[in-house]
């Protein structure tokens, strides 16, 4: 998809995630809501959803959509770690390329993953993105799922 069009086509979810997530302020309904939408309007995600990080320590998925995920990814390890280890959202163009990569799915080429923090300024979960396309992911998704991710 052409820059200008995601960028159009990013708006309006926003907006629309906005509308639907500003009726209850249930994080966990949001993040369904967000996995929802962007897995259904975006031509190139091929799995869409969080990872929340547990206090126990453990990162274990959360309300996504797409093939059957891991229930649990192993500590300290693969794209979605990084994010919350770094604290900062991470586009991978291959993941084949990214150390200690976590292949869920083997048809998974590309991904972005954006840090969820809470009021405190904790990392608490991500969204995590994956294509079954090579470099998918550009700073239009990183700005746009950014900004939606903040309506959590």
């Amino acid at each position: 998809m052409d820059s200008n069009k995601k960028d159009k086509r990013y708006s309006r979810l926003y907006e629309q995630i906005k509308t639907v997530t500003e009726k209850t302020d249930d994080k966990l309904a949001h993040m369904s809501t967000i996995a929802a939408i962007l897995y259904h309007k975006m031509d190139d995600f091929f799995w869409c959803g969080f990872y929340r990080l547990l206090p126990n320590g453990k990162l274990t998925v959360g309300p996504y959509q797409g093939p059957v995920a891991c229930q649990e990814l192993e500590k300290d390890k693969g794209v979605c770690w990084a994010g919350i280890n770094s604290g900062v959202s991470i586009i991978v163009d291959d993941v084949e390329k990214f150390p200690g990569h976590i292949a869920c799915d083997s048809r998974s080429k590309s991904e972005i993953v954006i840090p969820i923090k809470d009021e405190n300024g904790t990392t608490i979960a991500v969204l995590d993105v994956d294509s079954k396309n090579y470099n998918s992911f550009n700073d239009i998704d990183k700005k746009w799922l950014e900004q939606i991710t903040n309506l959590i």
